[in-house]
């Protein structure tokens, strides 16, 4: 069996046990999104997952039902994290320091989700995502993210850099990957060119852009603050 994770009865069912449900859940998620991308989704089955885990399909069915719902629950985890960002923007000005900052938190945001293989997921399975009600949500979210990022009354070009310092963020992911270097190194370079992007032509932004990467690589996350803890 998997040590991650253990079978408890209780009250005539048979679930995944752990002392916290939400790692459990994280761990069916990381070991489901490897055989989607592996094996593909529609050929990988709930069996095939529980075999995988060495659960029964039982104790899997009790926190995911359905493939459907390990898909949902990525992309609500997704939505509940940008609506935070969204909620605490809806707060300040949108002025030039405010959008590069909002870019520099989305920037952390998108550090903290899940590994790589979410998003090499939705690029692959756009269809699937594109039926999925969760799916249309953060379609609206993201139109929610450029409508605070862009002003239409700028020239079209300003708009399109604006746009694609949110695509360098997620690009970024797959570009740099096997490049040289750190991940410290890799998340400033991306950060840079987003917030220079970002940025355009605005000198009073470009003498911020360099304050902002400082202070962003400044905050490191969860996981590499383990790594060097046990270094």
């Amino acid at each position: 069996m998997d040590e991650n994770v253990r079978v408890v009865r209780g009250r005539n069912r048979i679930r995944l046990g752990d002392d916290d449900a939400a790692d459990v859940r994280a761990h069916i998620q990381q070991v489901a999104l490897e055989m989607f991308i592996e094996e593909g989704y529609d050929k990988t089955s709930l069996r095939e997952i529980a075999e995988k885990l060495g659960v029964t399909k039982a104790a899997l069915y009790y926190h995911f039902p359905t493939k459907d719902d390990i898909v949902r629950s990525l992309i609500e985890r997704r939505i509940a994290a940008v609506d935070e960002l969204l909620e605490w923007a809806a707060t300040q000005s949108r002025d030039e320091r405010m959008r590069l900052e909002f870019l520099r938190r989305y920037a952390q945001l998108h550090e903290r989700m899940p590994n790589e293989n979410v998003i090499r997921f939705f690029e692959r399975n756009q269809t699937l995502i594109n039926t999925m009600a969760a799916g249309k949500q953060m379609r609206e979210q993201m139109m929610r993210v450029f409508e605070f990022l862009v002003d239409p009354a700028e020239p079209l070009a300003q708009q399109l850099r604006r746009a694609m310092a949110v695509f360098t963020i997620h690009a970024s992911t797959f570009i740099l990957r096997e490049r040289p270097g750190t991940e410290r190194e890799r998340r400033e370079a991306a950060l840079e060119v987003a917030l220079e992007l970002m940025s355009g032509a605005s000198s009073v932004a470009h003498e911020l852009v360099d304050v902002l990467v400082r202070e962003h690589l400044q905050w490191e996350p969860e996981a590499e603050q383990a790594d060097a803890g046990h270094g």
